[in-house]
């Protein structure tokens, strides 16, 4: 491979002859050979959009020469376009604070601007340079906290849309189940009657509950820190700067910015970016709970619950000859583990700010961007693939709450707790029904009203275990007071 010969601060190196990033880059890529992982798309995206609104607003309060400025903006455009992603190749796990992967960003947009000034790129007079013009009035401390800011945003509507996609699905299932009564289950423990459309009600509405979360956290990302440089002090940054960079930022994309205020507490401090993973860590856990809920209920067919039947998406078993597994709740379960070990780095890294900087920025970049794309990807194929095409096996799910001896709670109104504990053992016991148990009782006299000592009657015992879907509905059931 051909080299060039670039130059920094600290002297001459190599730098492949066709590579866009100069010496800094170059050092960077030599120190941090740490894993196969880059900078996540939104990272390298959420950079280029600052250096071209910077280069914009620094021409305009007249501190960069237009042609420069201008090529700048269209060199950073091209990296926004993703036209020059190989020339980003930096570990995640690099230099505090991003140093490495702002000079890589301002790096390639100056080599690319002097490109289009007519430079070649190993020419020693070329205009444009990445510190001087490119990285104008800005510093690694100020620019990577508000990129992961802006990379958040960028990110954020695919993946609410795969969100609302979700809830949308479970809804519809909701509506499309709501006649099927069921067995409720406690403690993995037959209990009361549900419908089955009100357990993906449930579903449904977990999932809306979350992406409030999601997207309450996210307004409190439109703060940004711009304009602070080194320190919060806004040395070397005009005093419209600030100012400017948020309404420009806002013309490019729409992203309803503000500012946050208090721009020493934006660089030490990465708690909405924290406050941010936690609520996608909230949301794991309701996909857990709700993935798991779905392999028990989809277990078997012939030895497990087997009350609703999942997709059959591919062989389940290398051994096993017809054997079909849950394999979109599992990878799902899989890729929420993964977003939960995400957040608890980026809580760690959080809690590692020292004074006026947060140096552990790059993993908390990398890996709420990941825990992003994950879920976003994750929920989309669960939804189309798994949820869109559940089947209800209503002669199971009907048939286990016919078995269900629980359904004595209804009768509590009449009969008393006491009394419908036994009644329940005994019909556990025999193998019997429950109203099987209660005819006999009632037959020879023994099942008499809680509050009264009348005996009661088979038309009072059927008047509440005959309608089993108004056991769903809550309120007393065959007479009485509380129970």
């Amino acid at each position: 491979m051909s080299q060039r010969i670039e130059k920094d601060s600290m002297g001459e190196l190599q730098v492949p002859a066709d590579a866009l990033w100069g010496a800094q880059t170059q050092r960077a890529l030599h120190n941090f050979p740490i894993s196969h992982l880059k900078q996540q798309r939104a990272f390298i995206w959420s950079m280029a959009l600052i250096k071209r609104a910077a280069a914009e607003v620094n021409r305009d309060l007249g501190l960069l020469d237009a042609n420069l400025a201008n090529a700048i903006a269209q060199a950073a455009q091209e990296v926004m376009d993703d036209k020059l992603a190989r020339h980003f190749e930096l570990n995640p796990f690099q230099a505090g604070a991003g140093t490495s992967h702002n000079m890589n960003v301002n790096e390639v947009i100056a080599n690319r601007a002097n490109q289009m000034l007519g430079f070649d790129i190993g020419d020693k007079n070329k205009p444009v340079n990445p510190n001087d013009h490119v990285n104008m009035a800005q510093s690694t401390n100020d620019t990577i906290p508000t990129a992961i800011r802006l990379g958040i945003l960028f990110m954020l509507d695919a993946l609410l849309a795969a969100v609302d996609g979700l809830a949308d699905a479970l809804q519809q299932k909701a509506v499309e189940f709501d006649d099927i009564v069921k067995s409720g289950r406690t403690h993995l423990q037959d209990a009361v009657p549900v419908r089955m459309g009100q357990e993906f009600g449930g579903y449904a509405q977990a999932i809306r509950n979350d992406r409030e979360r999601i997207a309450t956290a996210a307004d409190r990302v439109r703060r940004l820190g711009i304009g602070g440089t080194a320190a919060g002090t806004g040395l070397n940054a005009h005093p419209e700067y600030h100012a400017r960079m948020i309404k420009r930022l806002n013309e490019l994309t729409h992203f309803n910015t503000r500012s946050s205020g208090n721009l020493f507490e934006s660089m030490q401090s990465n708690a909405d970016a924290a406050d941010f993973s936690a609520a996608l860590n909230t949301l794991a856990l309701t996909l857990t709970r709700i993935a798991n809920d779905f392999r028990l209920l989809a277990s078997g067919p012939t030895t497990g619950l087997d009350e609703i039947r999942l997709p059959a998406v591919q062989p389940g078993s290398s051994i096993m000859p017809g054997k079909v597994n849950p394999v979109l709740a599992e990878m799902l379960n899989m890729v929420c583990y993964h977003v939960m070990g995400n957040n608890l780095t980026v809580q760690l890294a959080a809690a590692a700010g020292q004074l006026e900087l947060n140096v552990m920025m790059p993993v908390i970049a990398y890996d709420l961007f990941e825990a992003m794309e994950i879920l976003t990807n994750a929920l989309a194929a669960f939804t189309t693939k798994c949820v869109v095409g559940i089947q209800a096996n209503r002669e199971k799910a009907e048939g286990w709450l016919g078995k269900n001896v629980i359904i004595v709670t209804a009768l509590n109104p009449v009969i008393g707790y006491n009394a419908g504990a036994a009644l329940a053992k005994e019909a556990t016991a025999r193998n019997l029904s429950l109203r099987e148990v209660a005819v006999e009782k009632i037959a020879a006299g023994t099942l008499k009203h809680r509050d009264q000592d009348r005996p009661v009657s088979i038309q009072e015992v059927d008047a509440v275990l005959n309608d089993l879907r108004s056991l769903t509905e809550g309120g007393v059931h065959g007479g009485g007071g509380g129970g």
